[in-house]
Formats: C-alpha cells, sequence, structure tokens
C-alpha cells in the first residue's frame, strides 16, 4: 500500500463546519415559509406560527413530511418546487457528507497514484525510517533534493505515519520483499538507501535490490557490525557505512582529541559553520594543484574513486573530476551536488 502526505482538518472543525451548514440551510427555508406563511395550512386551522416553520423546515428537509402543514398557495407551492426541494437534496449531502468524502479521497488516492506512478524516475528509496532513515533523508533535503522525488519504504505503522507527516510518499511493507520494491518503482530509481534495524535485513534488501535492477542502481547501505560490512557488499551494495565502529571511533577521538568532535559536528550539522560540498572542476582549474583552488579542496573524486591528495608527485585537477571541499554554510557559499 502506498501513503501520500495529506492536510487534514481535525474531526472538530470538520463535524462543526457540517452542522453549521445544516444549520445554515435550516434557517434559510425557515426564512423563505415564513414570509410567505399565508400561502400554508395547519390542520389546527390556527395559522402557520414561527415555530409552525421551524417545524416544516425540520421535517421536509429531513424528508419525514407528516403532511399537517401543507402548501396551498401557488406561490408556497412554487417555493416548494424550487426551494425546498433542491434544499432538501443539499440538506441530505450535508448528512451523508462522511461517505462522500472518503469516496471522494479514494478517488483523489488513486488519482494521485496513477500520476506519481507515471512521473517517479531519478528518485532515492529509503528503506526503514527509523533513526539512520530520518537522517539520510534530512541530510538529502539539506542538500535541496527534491522532497517528491524521496520514497520510504517502511512496515511500522507509528514510522509510516511520521513519514507521511514529514511530506514523503511512503510504501508500506517490508524492502526484503520485491512487490514491495517494485510498488516503490526500485527499477527507476536513482538509489537506494538501506537504514534498517538489523544486518541480516540488510543484507537481504541488498539481494532483493541487485536482483530487481541488475546492479544499475546504487546502494548505500548502513550496518552495526564491522564484520558484515563484507558480506552486505557481496550482496551488491556499493558503499557500506558501519555505524558501530563510526561511533567507537568518535568516542575515542573525544577523549584523546576533544577538538576533532568539534570540527566533525560542524561539518555534519547544517547551517552551523563549515560544511562538505561537491563539485564538477571548472574549465580554468583544470591542470592546477588541488591545494591551490579556492576555496578548501580537501579530496578529489576521479571516475568514481577518490583519489589521494597526498600522493608525493602530486595530483593535479583533470577534465570530470569532482572536488570535495568545505564551504561556509552560513554564508550559503557554494554549491553541492550528489554524483
Amino acid at each position: 500500500m502506498i501513503h501520500f502526505p495529506a492536510v487534514r482538518r481535525g474531526p472538530l472543525r470538520a463535524l462543526s463546519s457540517r452542522l453549521l451548514a445544516a444549520l445554515l440551510l435550516v434557517l434559510v427555508v425557515v426564512g423563505i415559509v415564513y414570509l410567505d406563511r399565508g400561502g400554508y395550512r395547519d390542520v389546527n386551522e390556527d395559522g402557520v406560527s414561527l415555530l409552525d416553520c421551524f417545524y416544516y423546515a425540520v421535517v421536509s428537509l429531513s424528508t419525514t413530511g407528516y403532511g399537517d402543514i401543507t402548501p396551498m398557495s401557488a406561490s408556497a407551492r412554487l417555493v416548494n418546487v424550487l426551494v425546498v426541494t433542491p434544499a432538501r437534496v443539499l440538506f441530505l449531502i450535508i448528512l451523508v457528507g462522511t461517505t462522500l468524502e472518503v469516496l471522494t479521497e479514494q478517488y483523489r488516492t488513486g488519482l494521485r497514484l496513477s500520476r506519481w506512478r507515471r512521473s517517479v524516475k531519478g528518485h532515492v528509496i529509503i528503506c526503514g525510517y527509523g533513526t539512520k532513515g530520518r537522517s539520510a533523508v534530512s541530510a538529502l533535503l539539506e542538500t535541496g533534493f527534491d522532497k517528491q522525488r524521496i520514497v520510504v519504504v517502511e512496515r511500522n505503522p507509528a514510522a509510516i505515519r511520521q513519514a507521511t507527516a514529514a511530506g514523503l510518499v511512503t510504501v508500506e511493507g517490508s524492502a526484503t520483499r520485491s512487490t514491495v520494491l517494485n510498488e516503490a518503482h526500485v527499477r527507476g530509481a536513482k538509489a537506494v538507501i538501506i537504514a534498517t534495524d538489523s544486518d541480516d535485513a540488510s543484507v537481504l534488501v541488498s539481494l532483493t535490490v541487485r536482483q530487481l535492477t541488475a546492479g544499475q542502481v546504487r546502494i548505500i547501505a548502513a550496518v552495526r557490525e564491522a564484520e558484515n560490512a563484507p558480506l552486505l557488499k557481496q550482496s551488491g551494495a556499493h558503499h557500506v557505512i558501519v555505524s558501530s565502529a563510526t561511533a567507537g571511533r568518535l568516542l575515542g577521538l573525544s577523549t584523546s582529541a576533544p577538538p576533532l568532535i568539534d570540527v566533525v559536528e560542524d561539518l555534519l550539522t547544517p547551517g552551523q559553520g563549515m560544511a562538505l560540498a561537491m563539485r564538477s572542476a571548472e574549465r580554468d582549474e583544470v591542470g592546477l594543484p588541488p591545494r591551490e583552488l579556492t576555496p578548501l579542496v580537501i579530496a578529489l573524486v576521479r571516475r568514481g574513486k577518490v583519489v589521494s591528495l597526498t600522493d608525493p608527485a602530486g595530483v593535479k585537477v583533470e577534465t570530470g573530476d569532482m572536488l570535495v571541499y568545505v564551504r561556509d554554510d552560513r554564508a550559503g557559499a557554494g554549491t553541492s551536488s550528489a554524483n
């Protein structure tokens, strides 16, 4: 099942608006009948009072129709044909508004689903919307990635509600199943980020993605234990991040070199100061050493591989290289891109 983000009114507000519309409709009919009360006959033969007008409006709009108050004059009957009868239909529509709203929502969801299936391409699939999955989505949005091109695959109902509340399209089900990944249009995806809660599930997801896409979609996965990283790479993952090892190394650095932790947090936290970014090398930068460029270049990516800048022979920028550099995130300088 595919869930789309939606903006819903609260139930109390929706009910209040319907009650107000019904009350206004009753008052309109009461006013019209009261103005022409001489054209109506009451079985009591004592005339039609304001209370009788309310009574007639309510029983007429609710289609009860006891018949004790009836229109007699031509004008009263014309009013019943042109006003009371359409008002009766409108009143019934208000009463069954909940059912109509459900049907309308189902039609709207089906229309959005068909439109989404026709247009989804080059998107990123997030398998798992826990702490790692939410952080991955935040990082994508911080780099300017379109929220409409992010699809979350999750089977936890609470996580699904969080994802849809965040404005993300969500596919309900396990990412280890090919049918669920096909619902997310994995063959047309740009990348699949595996952020499941267990390493064995990550391996199964990676194998399933590789089988469905023949290795044409980039797979990025996170594992808890370092010993499972080689297995995940063998299953098809292009990049594997060991969360426990990374956290342990940061804990060690916080003891031996506390300022390094501040630098890492600054680089990873948006809007705080320094930030990592990547862009293509410009024409006038080709042939120059990376360390002579502005801003500070810390790595080169050449044909998908990272080139070390510590080579004694020296490294120069070539056409097609990607520059990884440090930018001033507070000033919004520089641009970032993803390969």
